[in-house]
């Protein structure tokens, strides 16, 4: 640094700092789920979508995916069901607004790894931005061209309070869409025959 320069500027985040909120994932997965990153609610809880407000587990169990409705503290159960959960950015904030763009630094290769690694059918965004994040580009809602290795990517919209102006309807369609992908990708996964009505 030269003469009369200030303070440095403050380094990017550890790519492979862990997360306040650990990865739920084992072989043998169907479906992975992606968040963005965790809340404060969710690190406070280590839980992934804890706040009470998000939508993630009503939507889980309506669109057929579990078989009740779990609480966060349940997040562990999920694999029973052949799902886990990560974020593509680790780095808790107060909002995903928060983020940075070196927070997503190594996502796309964690993310390939986990996919070859666990080699689930589906990996399934949980909103455009987790997906843009992890690979910068912002992606149409739905089954994805990009794979890694043969795992299919979908996305779904947001289940944060801050997607409220997304009808549950319409975030229901998608679960629901998410759901038959893997029931077909991996038969057997969606056998629930309970569903939530909107």
């Amino acid at each position: 640094m030269g003469p009369g320069s200030r303070n440095p500027p403050e380094p990017p985040p550890e790519p492979s700092a862990a997360s306040a909120v650990p990865d739920v994932l084992a072989p043998g997965l169907r479906l992975v789920l992606v968040g963005i990153n965790p809340g404060r609610v969710s690190a406070a809880a280590e839980a992934h979508f804890a706040n009470p407000r998000n939508d993630f587990w009503r939507l889980l169990h309506a669109s057929g995916l579990t078989p009740r409705e779990l609480a966060p503290a349940d997040q562990l159960e999920l694999l029973r069901y052949g799902i886990g959960v990560t974020n593509a950015a680790r780095r808790t904030t107060p909002g995903s607004g928060d983020l940075r763009a070196g927070d997503f630094a190594g996502s796309a290769a964690r993310l390939d790894a986990i996919a070859r690694d666990l080699r689930p059918a589906v990996m399934a965004f949980v909103g455009k931005e987790a997906y843009r994040g992890a690979f910068g580009q912002r992606p149409a809602l739905g089954l994805q061209e990009r794979r890694l290795a043969d795992t299919h990517l979908f996305v779904v919209p947001s289940t944060s309070p801050a997607n409220a102006a997304v009808p549950w309807t319409e975030r229901l369609h998608w679960f629901r869409e998410l759901a038959a992908l893997v029931e077909t990708e991996a038969p057997g996964a969606v056998r629930w025959t309970q569903r939530k009505e909107a």
